[in-house]
């Protein structure tokens, strides 16, 4: 059986290269965010959510 991955648009030419630089700037901007939040965050704040201060960069990334 043939599996087809349908989670991404199909997209060409410079309005995909375009479509693509985007996203991952979005993405970049989204993790900054997420990681200046949890940097504030107190060692027990971060523990009461379950992660550590040397997980911040990870998390962020999985966003």
């Amino acid at each position: 059986m043939a599996v087809i991955d349908t989670t991404r648009p199909h997209t060409t030419g410079l309005r995909g290269l375009v479509s693509q630089i985007t996203a991952a700037f979005l993405a970049w901007k989204d993790a900054r965010a997420t990681r200046a939040a949890l940097s504030r965050l107190s060692d027990r704040e971060l523990e009461d959510i379950g992660i550590t201060r040397g997980e911040i960069d990870r998390v962020a990334r999985s966003v």
